[in-house]
């Protein structure tokens, strides 16, 4: 998929609708953007908050740790 959008003058752009939507993206949503070496610039949409990640790594016979109880 591919769409043209426009960079304002403020550094700003919009995403277009038809990517949003295959993405599942809504307002407040946060990306990353990685610049690679042959100038292609990669965008990631970050769809996990770290409380929805708790607990998905443990071992076997072990308790997960809630994340309040994760020391800093």
């Amino acid at each position: 998929m591919s769409s043209d959008a426009t960079l304002t003058s403020k550094g700003q752009t919009t995403i277009p609708k038809e990517i949003r939507d295959s993405l599942s993206m809504k307002a407040g949503d946060r990306m990353t953007f990685t610049l690679m070496p042959d100038a292609t610039v990669v965008m990631r949409v970050k769809t996990k908050s770290i409380t929805e990640l708790a607990g998905a790594l443990h071992k076997k016979g072990r308790k997960p740790v809630p994340v309040e109880q994760l020391s800093r």
